[in-house]
């Protein structure tokens, strides 16, 4: 294994002391850091949880509830993880708990666990940057995530719009490493299919 590169080295060292300051003014419930994390994060936030729910009055009322979590348990934030990944599994866990009172068949959508698929290392030669970047903001691609399973459909926005890597995915979702993988290889699969059909 190679020795970092300086710039690297910076770069990790630089995103720590920002982590450990954001971990110091969420301790201490700094007034100013909420506007602040709204403001950076509210547009990926509220997309995230559209495309979880499926539902815009839904996912208005869990973006409220996440930031509301995030000042009650800021915590919990330990600067380990970049922020948007502990910001996200704060959400999702919001919509998990929902679902687990409100609708717990529709549960098992999120925590069904996957086979690991043989196909895997597929994964690396797929290009879907360019899928979403030519039609992130077409209905038609909307219209397509809609109809994956929300499991499927989380993963790839997490991998794509969010650009998160695979680990920060585990994170989010508290999937084993070949979950995020089979979901990812299978959602691109269906995506394209469909895409291709739709045509």
């Amino acid at each position: 294994m190679g020795r970092m590169s300086a710039a690297t080295l910076l770069f990790t060292t630089s995103m720590q002391h920002e982590n450990q300051a954001l971990v110091r003014a969420l301790r201490r419930r700094d007034p100013d850091l909420l506007s602040r994390l709204i403001e950076q994060y509210q547009y990926r936030l509220f997309r995230y949880l559209l495309y979880l729910t499926g539902n815009r009055e839904t996912a208005e009322d869990f973006f409220q509830e996440t930031w509301v979590r995030v000042i009650d348990r800021g915590r919990q934030y330990n600067g380990k993880w970049k922020f948007e990944a502990w910001l996200f599994t704060v959400a999702r866990n919001l919509v998990i708990d929902f679902l687990r009172k409100k609708r717990p068949e529709g549960l098992s959508d999120f925590t069904r666990d996957e086979a690991a698929n043989p196909e895997l290392s597929a994964i690396d030669s797929v290009t879907p940057h360019d899928l979403f970047a030519e039609q992130e903001a077409s209905q038609r691609l909307i219209t397509v995530l809609a109809c994956l399973p929300a499991a499927t459909r989380e993963v790839l926005v997490l991998r794509f719009q969010e650009d998160m890597t695979l680990e920060e995915i585990m994170q989010v979702t508290g999937a084993p490493l070949s979950t995020v993988k089979s979901r990812l290889y299978r959602g691109l699969e269906e995506l394209r299919e469909r895409l291709e059909g739709a045509s």
